[in-house]
């Protein structure tokens, strides 16, 4: 009788691991689908970027170093990897977008152009793709965290060496405004 006590007990406990197991797989797919999301919205803004600038360039051809300003900022935003060097290489990104923006008020006829509009128009549904595929990724990534961290659920975890992940945050109040792209 105790030899099927002992069976039905590991039995049980086999179970719940596989069970925890995979809702920790579950969740941790979630997260990283989350980001590929976060990395397709901005593969989008990194082609539009090209396109923004020689439009630009066709009417304030003299701004040269804003132009590889914007194309230095936009080769190291394309070269992060994790969403701590994505947030700061999008901060300094949008920080050369908003200076590029601020040109283009000085050209009146390239505000009217309407490839810029198109352009303009473009690169505001894109923030706002990648603003919404940064809240639900660092949704994935709370419900992530909190899953290995709570117990039993975090013995499992561990046992499998699990870590946390990173949330895909803004750095400073700078970066937090997304470039004004209204004219």
């Amino acid at each position: 009788m105790g030899l099927y006590i002992v069976i039905a007990v590991v039995v049980v406990l086999f179970l719940w691991f596989i069970t925890t197991y995979n809702r920790l797989i579950s969740a941790k797919n979630a997260a990283d689908n989350s980001w590929a999301d976060i990395d397709v919205q901005l593969k989008r803004r990194y082609d539009l970027i090209p396109n923004l600038v020689e439009t630009v360039k066709g009417y304030a051809g003299h701004e040269k170093t804003l132009f590889e300003n914007v194309t230095k900022a936009r080769s190291v935003a394309m070269g992060a990897k994790t969403p701590a060097e994505h947030a700061a290489a999008e901060g300094a990104l949008s920080g050369t977008l908003k200076t590029l923006f601020a040109v283009a008020e000085n050209y009146p006829e390239l505000k009217a152009s309407q490839n810029f509009m198109e352009l303009q128009n473009e690169l505001r549904d894109t923030e706002d793709k990648v603003q919404a595929a940064r809240r639900f990724y660092n949704a994935n990534v709370r419900d992530w965290n909190t899953l290995i961290q709570q117990f039993p659920t975090n013995t499992v975890a561990n046992s499998m060496k699990f870590k946390p992940l990173d949330f895909f945050e803004i750095g400073d109040d700078a970066q937090r405004e997304a470039p004004k792209v209204q004219f």
